[in-house]
């Protein structure tokens, strides 16, 4: 993996990454779009975080802080290249991002349905909080 590059997503790899999680990422979300990606890299452009391999988009992960929390969105690797220590590099560098900004705890949007993130948040050091609920309001139609 000596040739794997993590990097920050710029603006001309925002179409790559749209089609991407079509291929890698579990689910939808309403922010699959062109303007909710642009509109995440243009408020935090170091948010949306690239592995390539080859010059190939390979993996993504969403690391999000507002000041207050870290979440994680969007961990994704291509199905023909996981199990090679990607996604561990990803959540490195998510991590990393984070304590850098003053950071304290990650939290990681999980599909209950999707178990084998589950097992793979588990094996990162990631385990669920049973006493918590999300809650959520479209604000849109």
């Amino acid at each position: 993996m000596t040739d794997l590059r993590i990097r920050p997503a710029v603006h001309t790899d925002l179409d790559a990454v749209l089609a991407f999680w079509k291929t890698a990422a579990e689910g939808t979300s309403i922010s699959d779009d062109r303007d909710g990606v642009e509109r995440l890299v243009a408020r935090d452009p170091e948010a949306l975080i690239l592995a390539e391999q080859g010059g190939e988009l390979v993996g993504t992960v969403i690391a999000g802080f507002d000041g207050w929390r870290c979440h994680l969105y969007r961990l994704a690797v291509h199905p023909e290249r996981r199990r090679r220590g990607i996604g561990s590099a990803l959540l490195a560098a998510a991590e990393e991002r984070f304590v850098r900004l003053g950071g304290r705890r990650a939290d990681a949007m999980v599909l209950v349905r999707n178990e084998r993130a589950q097992h793979a948040w588990s094996a990162a050091g990631y385990g669920p909080e049973e006493h918590w609920r999300r809650w959520v309001k479209p604000l849109t139609d």
